[in-house]
């Protein structure tokens, strides 16, 4: 039998840890709780992560590389803004439907215990491969003349306002139908929120 190497344990651990986390909440589920569900023993576990904390903000930034990188593929093709936010609409509705862990981390962990975020991911520090990438598709938007001038932060809070939102609902299964029928509708919105006036 192959033995598992240290890169593939902590892989083991963080998908552990973010479906615990995102199923219990974080502050329910304990180090005993991941290390059982990996197979491990407590002592073992500490040898990955020194603590819940630590694991914690290690998950988000595995979540934000994650959607940067996504990102990062819509921004370097070469097609219209409008299309490039209907990707991120798919790639984010697609990512909630087959990997729900991770974006439930990220609502439900990350954004409500920001307490836990606090040393060493203070601000935007944990996040900023993603919210790197939506900067760069928010400025090419508005050097084509495709997206109106304005604060970052209030058109990213819309954009991920409306992402957010709609995966919240489906989360909760308050949605009448699956995330499939609402990708081209909230694409739309989102464009008609932030596309340029003149």
């Amino acid at each position: 039998m192959a033995r598992i190497s240290k890169e593939e344990k902590k892989s083991k651990i963080i998908a552990a840890a973010l479906n615990l986390f995102s199923e219990r909440g974080f502050y329910i589920t304990t180090i005993p709780d991941i290390a059982k569900k990996v197979g491990m023993s407590v002592g073992n576990f500490y040898n990955y992560f020194n603590s819940k904390d630590t694991l914690a903000q290690e998950l988000i930034m595995y979540i934000s590389e994650h959607l940067g990188t996504e990102i990062r593929k819509i921004n370097e093709q070469d097609i219209s803004t409008q299309d490039k936010i209907s990707a991120i609409v798919n790639m984010y509705f697609d990512l909630a439907d087959t990997k729900p862990e991770m974006i439930e981390y990220f609502l439900r962990v990350y954004l409500a215990n920001r307490e836990v975020f606090g040393d060493g991911c203070e601000g935007m520090i944990c996040v900023s491969p993603f919210v790197t990438e939506m900067m760069i598709f928010f400025e090419e938007g508005v050097s084509t003349g495709d997206l109106h001038n304005q604060d970052f932060f209030s058109a990213f809070g819309l954009f991920m306002g409306y992402l957010g939102g709609m995966v919240f609902l489906f989360g909760e299964k308050i949605l009448p139908t699956s995330l499939e029928e609402y990708k081209e509708p909230i694409s739309e919105n989102i464009y008609n929120a932030l596309k340029s006036r003149g």
